[in-house]
């Protein structure tokens, strides 16, 4: 199986609401800042609106156009490993050129967004770190090192997402608090996933992490941080 897509910020596309981030004549898309674009999960739907000049450039909002692929690498799944082969794009505007990253993963992670994602929640219930790697069939150590990338941002993915959660809800539900600061920011995470479910029923069919992903840019467990929306740049605000 070959996917093409792309990260950076994110936008609806073709059957993901989650491309949440912009609703534009024309259709719903977002894709915020920098070279690479969170683009959506299905491959032929993604490819049809790049063909048909739907996908914006994050620079100028001109319309994307094919221009090649990138470098393909494989992805550990839940279902086996699955070949990513990146779509780059072309501004018909500016003439930049962007990659096109699928949301199913995070950035420079060798396991999906669900595999990476089932991890995190294994241990926000009080796995450890050996049961999970078991049970996903992955290496411990690889597991250690999400786990702890993930503890070490525990707070500011808690804010990020709950922010997020209070955006996309009409009438929010409080997030409790538990005496894990891991587990408090897996639940944010699930939350804000929840609210977009709430707000998008029938066309909301990506998994929580992969809403993540989407909503970072792919950068949920990348160094310093998460990358997350701004003000400006989460068109939903303020619009229930």
């Amino acid at each position: 199986m070959v996917c093409d897509a792309n990260v950076s910020t994110s936008g609806w596309g073709t059957a993901l609401p989650v491309y949440l981030l912009a609703e534009r004549p024309g259709g719903p898309w977002v894709l915020l800042g920098g070279s690479l674009l969170t683009v959506g999960a299905d491959a032929d739907g993604v490819e049809v609106s790049l063909r048909a000049g739907l996908l914006a450039c994050p620079s100028c909002s001109g319309s994307l156009s094919p221009w090649g692929f990138a470098r393909g690498r494989w992805l550990r799944t839940v279902d086996g490993p699955v070949l990513l082969r990146p779509r780059r794009s072309m501004c018909a505007g500016c003439g930049r050129t962007h990659v096109l990253l699928s949301l199913v993963s995070f950035l420079r992670r060798a396991d999906s967004a669900a595999v990476i994602g089932a991890a995190l929640v294994g241990r926000a219930v009080g796995l450890g770190h050996r049961p999970i790697a078991t049970g996903l069939a992955v290496a411990s150590s690889t597991v250690r090192g999400w786990l702890r990338r993930f503890g070490a941002q525990a707070e500011p993915i808690r804010a990020a997402f709950t922010v997020l959660a209070r955006d996309l809800a009409p009438d929010p539900s409080p997030i409790e608090a538990t005496s894990s600061a891991f587990a408090d920011a897996a639940s944010a995470v699930l939350s804000a996933a929840a609210a977009a479910t709430v707000r998008w029923p029938f066309v909301f069919t990506v998994s929580a992490w992969e809403f993540a992903s989407a909503v970072t840019g792919g950068r949920l467990l990348a160094p310093g941080g998460p990358t997350m929306l701004t003000n400006t740049t989460r068109p939903w605000a303020g619009h229930r």
